[in-house]
This record gives structure tokens, sequence and C-alpha cells, in this order.
């Protein structure tokens, strides 16, 4: 059976908050526009462009900046390394000048309020997140492609083949939770060290430590960030952000200067019960409070969930044995293996699953990776991953407004409280005698995706999105 080969830099991506589908996927997808036009020596003959939203970008893109993203993605700006604090005035720029530098290099003129096309009512048979680029050359030939955010910041083509990174052989093939296994009991290594070897077939292996650490400084930077900026977030919901007074009142008085500084005066607090779990609350709610407002985040497997996983390794790094770089690389690692299994056996995508795609997912991830790190078999850890998406079945994705705030900030610490307490349910148990596969989950999944009513699955017009006043909620 083909395998497809998905490394850990496809499952953490840097970019920009609130969508790694909605923002991230269509930021890519208006940049691989523009490279192609480039590349095939047609963007200097273009007069006109016009993008098309349909499905759930368009019923929700408003709320997840997917035109800004977008036109941040026509200008050849890069979401991994662009300025957040310079996107205002960017976007402010081009709607009062009404124009646009496609790549930087190419002026045309541009109106984003008409030129910029939702289609509420319109969806593509293949995903329900799909933008089309519409240009005109000088000498009258018109081009029109579309694209295909997939989830998790992935970006597919209309007709493009899956020919680049799923060619690569790797030493250890994985599709299931049941390859996995069969590697690790086969070699005998662990869960992380087979992904490492995989790893090896696109790069050296330090470059790959390396990578991995800078993906964890982003995550690190992210969470002290959030846990000091206070404030509302934007959108028009007006909820307040919480983890910086959530952070005040954990510390009370003390004094600090810096990450470390910061971590030394959390784990003076000790361990109790209560307060580990304030500070993983915490945790997760500084990430998604800097997702919601444009800030630098991880795709962890998405952005919506992208608190799940750095509050679980905090809760590692802080209150566990997990302030080593190996320590670090090795949680990271085998978080990505079980999210990659998931993206393969199901979706990672909540316009396809619902929320359970997402959070699910990334607790899931969370689960396996620190029950390893905590000592367990490669059976406990993919336990844990069973465990924790088997309470995240069903889960929709009804967002208020559109926007990747209620329920979604909220849900990122259940998410890594489920994650913290299936690890320690398959840390305590013997997996042999398990009921329920991490494959067999996977495939529950899916089935419950497709079955799902679409107004539950990111297009706002189901549940909490339609059951809360706009304005009321969360303050």
């Amino acid at each position: 059976m083909p395998h497809e080969a998905i490394s850990v830099f496809d499952m953490f991506k840097i970019g920009v908050g609130p969508s790694s589908s909605h923002t991230l996927g269509p930021w890519r997808a208006a940049q691989s526009f523009i490279n192609k036009l480039e590349n095939n020596s047609r963007l200097h003959s273009v007069i006109s462009l016009t993008v098309l939203l349909y499905g759930s970008l368009a019923k929700t893109g408003k709320g997840h900046g997917t035109d800004i993203a977008i036109q941040l993605g026509l200008c050849g700006e890069d979401p991994e390394t662009f300025a957040v604090e310079d996107i205002n005035k960017r976007i402010n720029d081009i709607a009062l000048s009404k124009k646009i530098s496609l790549g930087g290099i190419k002026n045309i003129s541009f109106d984003p309020y008409t030129d910029i096309v939702f289609l509420m009512q319109e969806s593509l048979p293949y995903h329900p997140n799909a933008v089309s680029f519409l240009v005109e050359l000088h000498n009258n030939e018109k081009i029109s492609e579309t694209y295909y955010s997939i989830g998790g910041g992935f970006v597919k083509q209309e007709g493009e083949q899956n020919m680049n990174r799923s060619a690569v052989a790797l030493p250890f093939p994985v599709n299931t939770a049941s390859d996995l296994l069969h590697w690790c009991m086969k070699t005998g290594l662990s869960i992380h060290e087979v992904v490492l070897e995989n790893e090896n077939a696109w790069q050296p292996e330090k470059e790959t430590k390396d990578r991995v650490m800078r993906i964890f400084h982003t995550m690190r930077d992210c969470i002290y960030k959030g846990c000091h900026e206070g404030g509302i977030l934007p959108g028009g919901l007006f909820v307040k952000r919480r983890a910086s007074a959530l952070n005040k009142k954990l510390l009370g008085n003390k004094t600090y200067t810096g990450f470390n500084s910061w971590k030394n005066c959390i784990q003076e607090g000790g361990n109790g019960f209560k307060y580990t779990l304030d500070w993983v609350s915490c945790f997760a709610l500084a990430v998604n409070e800097q997702n919601a407002s444009f800030g630098r985040v991880v795709t962890a497997p998405t952005n919506g969930a992208a608190g799940v996983i750095p509050a679980v390794l905090m809760y590692y790094i802080v209150f566990g044995d997990g302030n080593s770089e190996d320590a670090i690389i090795n949680f990271l690692l085998t978080a990505s293996e079980i999210g990659s299994i998931f993206k393969k056996g199901a979706t990672i995508s909540a316009a396809m699953g619902g929320c359970q795609a997402e959070i699910g997912v990334s607790s899931a991830m969370a689960a396996g990776a620190l029950t390893e790190a905590m000592g367990g078999t490669q059976k406990q850890s993919l336990m844990a991953a069973e465990i924790a998406m088997e309470h995240h079945l069903g889960l929709t994705c009804d967002p208020i407004a559109g926007l990747v705030q209620v329920p979604c900030i909220e849900r990122n610490t259940m998410g890594a409280i489920k994650a913290i307490t299936a690890s320690q349910l398959a840390l305590q148990s013997t997996p042999d005698f398990a009921k329920v596969s991490l494959d067999a989950v996977i495939k529950t999944m899916w089935d419950t995706a497709v079955d799902m009513n679409h107004k539950y699955k990111e297009t706002a017009e189901g549940g909490l999105a339609i059951n809360i006043p706009l304005g009321l909620s969360e303050c």
C-alpha cells in the first residue's frame, strides 16, 4: 500500500493566526499562485485580479481574516516571517490606495471590497475551503486557478498530484497506528526515534533538531507574550483576554525578567493540583488569545487548536522533567507522528470533520507525546492518544461570528487537560486489555465527520454560533 510521507514540519508550521485552514492556507495559496505566475513569466503582464472564496472560506472568512491573508500572500509576504505588527498598516494601505503590489514587484488596481468575492452559497465538491484566482493579462488571456485549504495549513491545487514529499522513500513508512507499532516492535525504537530516522530522508539530523527547537521557541514565545498582554480581542465580540490576568493572580507580587526567570517563579509555587491545573489553562489561553489577535503561532496541528500541545509541553517542562532540548525535541517528534496518522486516516480540517478534527487531534497528539515522555511504552503512548480522541468524538465546530474565539479558546484548555488525564490513564493501564485501538478511533472519527451536519463544520450556521447574541458572549 502506498504511503504518504508527512514530515514533522508539515504538522508543525510557523505562521499567523487565527486559522490554519482559513488564514495560513489561503495565504500560502496566494503565494503559490503569484510564484507560479512569476515562474511562467506572466506576472508582469497581469492587468486585473479577482479572488473568489467558496464554502467555509466564504462563510467564516471575515472572522478568520481570509481576505487579509490572501492580500498579504498576493504581495509575496511570508506568514512565517512577516512582522505581525505591520498587518493592519499594509491592509489599510491597500484599501485606501486601491492598489496591490503582486509579489512586491507588479502594481495593479485592486479593491479588496469588490475584487475579493465571498460566495456564501457556493461550495466546490472536493473540499469546503476553496479559493479561485482569476487574472487577465495584457494580451486578453485569462487564467483561472483553484486551490483548496485542506486543514493545518496544507494546500492542494486543483488537478495537482501529490508527487513531491510522498515520493520520498522513508525507512519506516507509516500510514496507520498499526504500522507505527509494527516498526517500533520490530526495531525496538521508541516513537520519536522512528520519526527521527524518517526525517533523515529529508535533512540531516542536526538540521531536524535545530528546526524542531525553532518550533518550540515560537511556541514558548507565544505563551510568554500571551501571558503578558491584556485587553480585548479583535473582531467585535469584545472577548476579554484572560491569560494575563490569571498569570498575575497566580504569581502575585513576584518579579522576573524573561522566560526562564518567569518559569522559575511558577515552579516556586509548588505542584498542587489546583495550581497546576490553573497554569495549564493559562498556557493554553495565552496561545489562543495570541492566535485570535493575528499573532505568531504554530499549527499544532491547526491554529484553532494551537494551544493544546504547547500547554501540555509547558506542563512537562515546568512541572515535570522536560526542561532539556532532547526532552522537548522527542515530545514534539512523537506528537507530530500521531497527528500525521490522523491526517492520513481521517482529517485535521474542522470544515471537514468539526472540532474533533482540531482539538480532538491536538489532544491525542499531546497525550501520546506526554505518555512516552513520562516513560510509557509505545503501546501506552498510542493508548493515550486513543483515549484523548475517544472523548472528543462528535465535537462540533460552531464559532460565534466566525471568529476563532468562542468556544475555541476555552476548548484548548479542555483539550490540554484531557490530554494529561488520558496520559495518566494510559500510564496506569495495560494496553493489551484495551477494547479500542487508535486506528479504530480514527476510523470512527472519520465516520462521525462524514455523518456530521455541515452547519457544525466551521460554517457559523449552527450551535453556539446562532444561539449566543453577538457582543454578549464570554466577556
